[in-house]
């Protein structure tokens, strides 16, 4: 099962502040949990799962057939 990715406007922004380069290899990454993403996550003690690409880390909510992007940050302040 093909899973769709939403955004949130907080990881929307982040990544487009990113340079080009780490950008392309986050929506490369993200591509790729979309055929199987339970793969790839984590289950995070709050809330959701947590996706770790490099020194990103993202908070991913999952309903049915859509993986949520909620929180997309450098991994030393995603967790504060």
């Amino acid at each position: 099962m093909t899973y769709k990715i939403k955004f949130s406007s907080q990881a929307k922004r982040f990544i487009k502040m990113l340079d080009k380069k780490e950008a392309l290899r986050i929506l490369n990454k993200l591509k790729n949990i979309k055929e199987d993403p339970f793969r790839f996550l984590e289950h995070y003690e709050g809330k959701g799962h947590k996706l770790r690409i490099g020194n990103f880390r993202a908070i991913i909510d999952i309903d049915k057939d859509i993986l949520y992007i909620r929180v997309f940050d450098k991994r030393g302040r995603i967790y504060k």
